[in-house]
C-alpha cells in the first residue's frame, strides 16, 4: 500500500489536451458563472438600485474601473430573453471549453473576454457616440467563448460550422435590433479568439508558461489601449 501511495504522489498529474488540469465531475466554473448571473438578475428585479450600481458606462470606466467586469453579471431586467440566451449559450459551450482547457484557463478566458467586451465599448465609443450609454450583459464574455471555441475546434480538426452560423446570426442581429451593444460583442470575440489561440497553439513544453503569460500580456494590452483612449479625451 505504501508503494501504491508513493507512486500516486510521484505520478505525473493528468492534463487536458491544451495543458489544463484534468478534473472529473460537473462543470463547476460554468455552473458558478450561471449561478452568479441568475442571482444578480434576481437582485436586479428585487432591488432597483442594483443595476445602475454595477452597469458599465464607457465614460465612467476611468474613475470606476470595476464596472468593466461587473456589468457582465447584469442583464436587461425588462428582457428575459437577454439573460436566457446568454445562459443557454454559456451552458452549451462552457462545459466543453472547461473540460478542454481546464477550469482555471476557462475561468480566465471568460473573465478576460468580459473585460475585452467593455474595452471594445470604450474604443468604439467615439465612433458610435456611446460615451454615456449604460451597458449590461454577459454577451462580451459569451462572444469570447465563441471566438475561443472556433479556434479550439479548428485546432482539434472538428466541425465549427454551427458556431459560425450562430456568430453570423448574432452579428446581424447586433446591427439590426436596437439596444444591443455590438461593440462589446466584437471586443469579447477578438479577445476570446486571441486567448483561445494562445492556449490551443502553445508548444507542449511551454503550455504551463503560456497558461499565465498569455492572459497577463492580453490584460496589459487591454489596459494600455483603454488608458490611451481615456487620456486622449482627457478622462484619465
Amino acid at each position: 500500500m505504501d508503494c501504491v501511495a508513493q507512486a500516486a504522489r510521484t505520478s505525473r498529474e493528468g492534463r487536458t489536451l491544451f495543458g489544463g488540469r484534468v478534473r472529473g465531475g460537473r462543470p463547476v466554473v460554468t455552473l458558478t458563472l450561471i449561478g452568479l448571473c441568475v442571482v444578480s438578475y434576481v437582485l436586479q428585479l428585487a432591488v432597483p438600485a442594483w443595476t445602475p450600481q454595477w452597469w458599465f458606462v464607457p465614460a465612467w470606466g476611468a474613475l470606476e474601473p470595476w464596472r468593466f467586469l461587473t456589468a457582465a453579471f447584469l442583464h436587461s431586467p425588462g428582457q428575459v430573453f437577454h439573460i436566457l440566451f446568454n445562459m443557454i449559450a454559456l451552458w452549451m459551450i462552457g462545459p466543453y471549453l472547461e473540460s478542454t482547457l481546464g477550469r482555471a484557463r476557462f475561468a480566465t478566458l471568460y473573465l478576460v473576454s468580459a473585460l475585452g467586451g467593455s474595452v471594445g465599448a470604450v474604443l468604439l465609443a467615439p465612433v458610435t457616440g456611446t460615451w454615456g450609454t449604460a451597458m449590461v450583459g454577459a454577451s462580451g464574455a459569451v462572444f469570447g467563448m465563441f471566438g475561443a471555441v472556433l479556434v479550439v475546434l479548428r485546432r482539434t480538426g472538428r466541425d465549427a460550422g454551427p458556431i459560425i452560423g450562430i456568430l453570423v446570426l448574432n452579428g446581424v442581429l447586433g446591427f439590426v435590433l436596437p439596444g444591443i451593444a455590438w461593440q462589446a460583442h466584437l471586443g469579447g470575440l477578438v479577445t476570446g479568439a486571441l486567448l483561445g489561440a494562445a492556449y490551443a497553439y502553445a508548444p507542449r513544453e511551454h503550455r504551463a508558461v503560456v497558461g499565465w503569460a498569455a492572459p497577463v500580456a492580453l490584460l496589459v494590452v487591454l489596459l494600455g489601449t483603454t488608458w490611451a483612449m481615456y487620456a486622449s479625451y482627457g478622462l484619465a
